[in-house]
Formats: structure tokens, C-alpha cells, sequence
């Protein structure tokens, strides 16, 4: 356990490392002059541009920016917003809009969990009729649908029949905050039911569910105390991986909704070429994302002590 977690810790980490790196790259490469706004593009010379850029270290060979960026992030040092709050720190930036995703994505992850597993179960006990062809009809759907086209929907309905707020107001959290949390939990429900129902479609063929039969239990027992419980398992391997990409934010559903989260600062961030809180962003998503997946397997591990991971000559 402590060889694997080491392991996959150090392949994490250069994961990381590799991400923010390429991106610091591509954003270097841009044309200078969209670090500029354009008031600043009309009344500076050539020569105070050069200046500015020679001062903000961009003029410097790409090895020398590179080892400087390293050495702020050793230290979660991300310099100052240049556009979206000038001069501000970049973790103060990020700071107030992660409280405001991590809000949404838990609570839409807790829905999703409780509905789609459920919605699973309820499949899997009455496999082919009317209850699991709806289930199925409804992951189809979802699956199958482009996003902004579900999200419409969603809108639609909760705004004209519900008159629920059809944008994210800090004055009203509460209400507001109930159609981007449906739409943030609308493909993961689908996600938790497929994947519950074939686990425990699976699960229910195995020969100890017969012996369990022969011994006269009932199937609401085996359902719950074995099929499910052991269905669970591989299913806990998304659970940290969800939890921590919707505590990120979804940008889609953030900017459909004007949700000041972290998702909807990305894409201003690329817009107007911040830099440093693109770069911020980028290292937080992808930082959730791994630790989700280790966090995922250890997991599993942890529901079921005969899942060996790798190391010793064992497998996964």
C-alpha cells in the first residue's frame, strides 16, 4: 500500500508538473501584444511596451521563465491578476469563486449520488420492464443529447412552470442556485443508474446470490446486503473524482447560468489573456482530476480488502 501510494503520488505530481508546463508554454507563445489591453495598445510606444514586457520577465529566454514559474509554485505563488482584478493575488482571486463551485458541485454530487443509484436500483430489481426501460430511456437521453440542449430544457421548464430564478443572483442564493445544480447533476444520475443496474445485473448471477436463495432469503435482503454492497465497489471509484472535478465547477453550466464560480473565471481568465489565472486554473483542474483518480482506487481498496494494487507482483 505505502510502495503504491508513493508511486502514484510521484506519477500524480509529474502528471501536474507536465500539464501546467505545456500550458505556460502555449500562453508564452501568444503574441506579446495581447498583454496589452487596448487603451494601453493606443498610448504606449514601442519602447514602454518592450519595457513592461522586459519588467513582467517576458522577454526572458523560455528556460529562465520556465525555472521561475517553478519556483513560485513550489511556494502557490501565481503572481498578481493582470485583468480580471489587477494587481490582486491570484489565490485571493480564485478563493471567493471556489467557495461558490465547491457549494454547487457538492450539493449536485450528493443529488446525483442518492437519485442515480437509487434509480439503479430500482432498475436492476425490475430488469426489462417499464421501470428500467424508463431508467434506460432517461440515460439515453442524457447521454445522447448535447448539453446546452438538456440545460435549455432544464430552463425552460424550472423558469416558466417553477418561476425559478433562470440566472445565479447572490442575493437570492437559494432559489437560484437550483437549476445549475439539476443541470450539474443531470449527466452524473445517468452516470451513478448505468452503472448501478450493470453491476448489480451482474452481481445478481453469481453463484453465492443462488446459495443465498437456497438458504430462504429474501430477495429485498440479497438485493441490499449483497448484491448492492458489493456492486458499490467498483462504482466508489468515480465517487472522489466527482466530488472534486464539481467542487472545481463546470464551466459550461456556470456560464449558462452566470454562476461566479471557478468555471466561468477560467473562461474570462482566457479571454482577456490573464495569464497567471489561467495558469492557476489549469493547475487546480487538473490537480482535483489526478487526486480524484488515486483517491478513487484507494477507495476501492478500502471497501474491499481482496482488490491488491499494484506493487509485489500483484495486480489491480
Amino acid at each position: 500500500m505505502l510502495k503504491y501510494t508513493a508511486k502514484r503520488l510521484l506519477e500524480s505530481l509529474f502528471t501536474v508538473i507536465l500539464i501546467v508546463t505545456i500550458v505556460f508554454v502555449l500562453m508564452r507563445m501568444l503574441p506579446s501584444d495581447l498583454y496589452f489591453t487596448e487603451e494601453q495598445m493606443m498610448k504606449l510606444s514601442p519602447e514602454q511596451k518592450t519595457e513592461q514586457l522586459q519588467a513582467a520577465g517576458l522577454l526572458d529566454p523560455m528556460p529562465t521563465q520556465l525555472l521561475r514559474f517553478y519556483g513560485h509554485l513550489l511556494h502557490f505563488d501565481f503572481g498578481d491578476s493582470r485583468r480580471i482584478q489587477t494587481g490582486v493575488p491570484v489565490i485571493k482571486v480564485i478563493a471567493s469563486k471556489f467557495t461558490v463551485s465547491m457549494r454547487i458541485g457538492l450539493i449536485s454530487l450528493a443529488v446525483s449520488l442518492v437519485i442515480g443509484v437509487l434509480l439503479g436500483v430500482i432498475q436492476a430489481r425490475n430488469k426489462d420492464k417499464i421501470p428500467d426501460h424508463i431508467g434506460t430511456v432517461y440515460t439515453i437521453f442524457v447521454n445522447s443529447v448535447p448539453p446546452l440542449v438538456s440545460y435549455s430544457l432544464v430552463l425552460v421548464f424550472g423558469a416558466r412552470v417553477l418561476s425559478l430564478p433562470s440566472l445565479y443572483s447572490t442575493r437570492n442564493v437559494g432559489k437560484s442556485s437550483i437549476l445549475p445544480i439539476v443541470c450539474l447533476a443531470l449527466a452524473s444520475i445517468a452516470h451513478y443508474a448505468l452503472w448501478t443496474r450493470r453491476y448489480m445485473v451482474d452481481e445478481s448471477t453469481k453463484d453465492y446470490i443462488r446459495l443465498a436463495r437456497v438458504k430462504g432469503m429474501t430477495s429485498s435482503e440479497i438485493m441490499f446486503k449483497h448484491v448492492l454492497k458489493n456492486a458499490f465497489v467498483p462504482l466508489a471509484q468515480y465517487i472522489p473524482a466527482s466530488l472534486l472535478l464539481t467542487i472545481g465547477g463546470s464551466m459550461l453550466v456556470e456560464r449558462f447560468f452566470s454562476v461566479p464560480g471557478m468555471g466561468t473565471l477560467m473562461i474570462d481568465a482566457i479571454n482577456r489573456y490573464d495569464t497567471n489565472v489561467v495558469q492557476a486554473c489549469v493547475f487546480i483542474y487538473s490537480g482535483l482530476g489526478i487526486l480524484g483518480i488515486f483517491l478513487g482506487d484507494v477507495l476501492m481498496m478500502i471497501l474491499d480488502p481482496r482488490i491488491k494494487l499494484a506493487g509485489g507482483g500483484s495486480t489491480r
